[in-house]
């Protein structure tokens, strides 16, 4: 009878023990899903930064480039406007050059 209550008290104490065990990797499994819970949430609030600054830098790419666009057409409006104006000024030479001739 001591002997099974001695094995008894064994398969108890080794029970405890897995139980022990058991609870303590389920904490250090806690611990761990909180930590990579925490580390996933800092890191989608700097990404969720990060494209709201790549966003705002887009923006401002395109209105930069629309005003580059814009002052391109008006330069070359501008140059083929100049370009007329010497043909004109060339033509105007020419006319002076043949009414000297009268």
């Amino acid at each position: 009878m001591a002997e099974e209550y001695s094995s008894s008290r064994q398969y108890i104490a080794d029970v405890n023990a897995r139980l022990k065990d058991l609870e303590e990797k389920q904490r250090l499994l806690k611990d761990r899903a909180l930590l990579i819970g925490q580390n996933l949430i800092e890191t989608k609030e700097t990404t969720f930064q990060e494209v709201q600054e790549l966003k705002k830098s887009i923006l401002i790419l395109k209105e930069e480039s629309l005003k580059i666009k814009e002052f391109l057409q008006r330069i070359s409006e501008q140059i083929s406007e100049f370009a007329r104006k010497e043909e004109l000024m060339i033509l105007q030479r020419q006319f002076d050059i043949f009414r000297g001739y009268d």
